[in-house]
């Protein structure tokens, strides 16, 4: 379906859950080609609540709660320990490992 999007000159993407049910090697092929696509010119808006799907391209997060925004802006401002404990409403710590966010 990504290739049909392109062939037709698609500049954006919007991706639903892109990685659900994907296993480990397909999920990093997919941010693979995510990469090459972002670093192509090609925009990519992804809805997920797996911080592993942001490739390192994704400049900016939006975060919401109950159908409203919670946080929005610079990814490094948002993907913080304090918003993602206080949206998830658990402790929370995020970590940035070679551009991929990460959180336990």
């Amino acid at each position: 379906m990504i290739a049909r999007a392109l062939v037709h000159g698609a500049g954006t993407l919007l991706l639903d859950e892109p990685t659900n049910s994907l296993d480990l090697r397909a999920h990093r092929d997919f941010r693979a080609a995510m990469r090459r696509l972002a670093r192509g010119g090609t925009r990519l808006l992804l809805v997920t609540h797996a911080l592993e799907d942001l490739v390192p391209e994704i400049g900016r997060v939006v975060l919401l709660r109950e159908g409203r925004v919670f946080r929005d802006g610079p990814a490094a401002r948002v993907l913080t320990d304090a918003h993602l404990s206080e949206l998830y409403r658990m402790p929370l710590r995020v970590r940035r490992e070679h551009g991929f966010w990460r959180v336990s």
